[in-house]
């Protein structure tokens, strides 16, 4: 179960539910451009151009939460951040979330690495109808620890990304979102390479509302035991 703070026009409301099914768009870009660089980003380390784009990998729901401490197995892991969509028996909301990935695992089956890692939610929701409008504008943002200080990750507008309904129309044609369905929407390009960190920090950030989520959390990596 994970709870959330849900945020619509002035109201809020706090509701525990449970996530049934979980999507994880890939290369979900609207530039292809930006889609390439993301794309070579990815090829650096090893992980194979997909067959197409976007692309939804299916996981387990149950890899959703949101602890400050995510334990991962070795040292090759990595946070990207990303919208999250979520549906509800009251329409769509829009959350934030880490797509943590095992990169090592990801140069053998893309698949099997997006299932490898727990992927970290913040405690907001924001109802769609009321961002919609306006979803150009809003900004991700992450931040790794490097040598003791917190560096820029990403930072990118949502507007490098497909809509999240635009992704849900693709998507209607193989899965049904219904409530309790949810979806990791995109994310934008790195600041000097995919690398691994201790600590991931990151944001959403809607500058017309003037508001924004956030979460963060640390990474305990786990040796690996031949």
């Amino acid at each position: 179960m994970l709870k959330f703070s849900r945020i619509r026009d002035s109201r809020s409301d706090v509701i525990w539910t449970e996530i049934d099914q979980l999507v994880v768009a890939g290369w979900a870009g609207r530039d292809s451009a930006a889609i390439e660089h993301h794309i070579q980003e990815l090829e650096a380390i090893g992980v194979p151009r997909p067959s197409s784009v976007p692309v939804y990998y299916r996981v387990g729901s149950t890899l959703l939460c949101q602890s400050e401490h995510v334990d991962v197995l070795g040292t090759d892991t990595s946070g990207e951040v990303e919208p999250l969509l979520v549906a509800l028996a009251d329409g769509l909301w829009i959350g934030l979330a880490s797509d943590h990935t095992d990169r090592k695992a990801e140069t053998i089956g893309i698949a099997l690495s997006k299932q490898l890692c727990i992927k970290p939610v913040a405690r907001e929701l924001w109802h769609w109808d009321d961002v919609k409008s306006h979803w150009d504008e809003v900004i991700l943002r992450a931040w790794i620890e490097e040598d003791g200080q917190q560096v820029l990750y990403q930072e990118g507008n949502v507007s490098l990304l497909r809509t999240p309904t635009d992704l849900l129309s693709e998507l209607s044609n193989t899965t049904r979102f219904i409530p309790g369905s949810a979806m990791l929407c995109g994310t934008v390009p790195v600041h000097g390479g995919i690398r691994p960190s201790a600590f991931f920090a990151m944001e959403l950030d809607d500058p017309v509302l003037g508001r924004t989520i956030s979460h963060s959390y640390r990474v305990n990596q786990l040796p690996v035991v031949s």
